[in-house]
């Protein structure tokens, strides 16, 4: 993707941001957020399996808030995906799902589609070509995990990905996941 490129500013020339924080459609959700998602950020969901994370995240995904949203899953087919929708309950018909683990075709996706707000289900699943490793290794989730940092920060894109945890309650991956991530 070709990435805007930023420029050094003086403090002085920086206007104070008047970014509307995004309203997720779930009232604790925005409150852990602070008010709502940050635009450009990346924010890592993490739990343990079966906890609820795909579901809260569709959720998200489907709320009736405006937002063009693109889910992407690694881990269910759109088929899949529609049945879960269905039972939430669809409030935002225009949400867009994209069963894809190839982080090039996945960014050139986000790029074509230019979504508010991107859901990633999950970044285990994730993988880059330009790695020699399988989906899920420590290189693969961190620079993959950077990869949509830097497309979130140059674009203004929000990005939701979630993450699993591991039997001893750690992120699943690399320990610097959890301080690429925004939130």
């Amino acid at each position: 993707a070709n990435l805007p490129k930023a420029r050094p500013q003086r403090i002085a020339d920086i206007h104070e941001s008047e970014h509307r924080r995004i309203d997720l459609g779930n009232r604790e959700v925005n409150r852990v957020l602070g008010g709502g998602l940050v635009p450009g950020s990346l924010v890592l969901l993490g739990g343990e399996p079966g906890i609820g994370k795909s579901t809260l995240s569709l959720q998200i995904a489907l709320a009736d808030n405006g937002l063009k949203t693109l889910y992407v899953s690694g881990e269910e087919s759109a088929e899949q995906i529609k049945m879960r929708a269905l039972r939430l309950g669809i409030g935002n018909e225009g949400c867009l799902i994209y069963a894809e683990t190839l982080l090039e075709n996945i960014l050139a996706q986000i790029e074509e589609q230019r979504p508010d707000l991107v859901v990633i289900d999950s970044i285990q699943t994730i993988y880059t070509d330009i790695i020699e490793s399988s989906a899920g290794s420590v290189s693969q989730i961190r620079e993959c995990a950077a990869s949509l940092l830097k497309y979130a920060k140059a674009t203004g894109t929000s990005i939701i990905i979630i993450g699993h945890i591991t039997k001893d309650g750690t992120i699943a991956g690399p320990k610097i996941l959890e301080h690429i991530v925004d939130v």
